[in-house]
């Protein structure tokens, strides 16, 4: 199952949302604002980062640059504290399931989200169709 953390106003959100359901990819949306992230959560955003805190949070954010907070000298208790406290400074959306991590919206990289097998059987079933990715022949495969 997808988990899509989003804020309310987010035009990349409503992009990613959308993608999602035109391509029949179920998927529970967690606002970042409305719902208050625990420490596991934001540990599993953090291990799965490639890049740590540079993927997912947005260090030109107002929060960052007024208070002047270094977040890569935090240790990683005071970083969970510091985005419970402070969710905004989270880059969104934030797209994961037990593989992948999107972060953004990105028409090629939100492609990883679709099941590999489902890709594989459009890729060698209806390669030259413009429409593969929802196409009635992938849905009944």
């Amino acid at each position: 199952m997808l988990v899509v953390y989003t804020s309310p106003g987010c035009a990349s959100c409503r992009k990613a949302k959308q993608w999602l359901k035109d391509h029949c990819l179920q998927f529970v949306e967690k606002n970042i604002f409305s719902t208050i992230l625990n420490e596991k959560e934001i540990k599993f955003l953090l291990e799965r980062s490639e890049n740590g805190t540079d993927d997912i949070i947005s260090k030109r954010s107002k929060i960052i640059k007024e208070s002047g907070v270094d977040i890569d000298s935090m240790s990683i208790n005071e970083l969970v504290r510091f985005i419970q406290d402070n969710p905004s400074i989270l880059k969104r959306p934030i797209i994961l399931n037990e593989r992948s991590l999107v972060i953004g919206y990105d028409d090629e990289e939100i492609e990883v989200l679709i099941p590999s097998r489902l890709r594989g059987i459009a890729q060698r079933t209806c390669k030259d169709c413009p429409d593969y990715l929802t196409c009635a022949k992938i849905r009944e495969a």
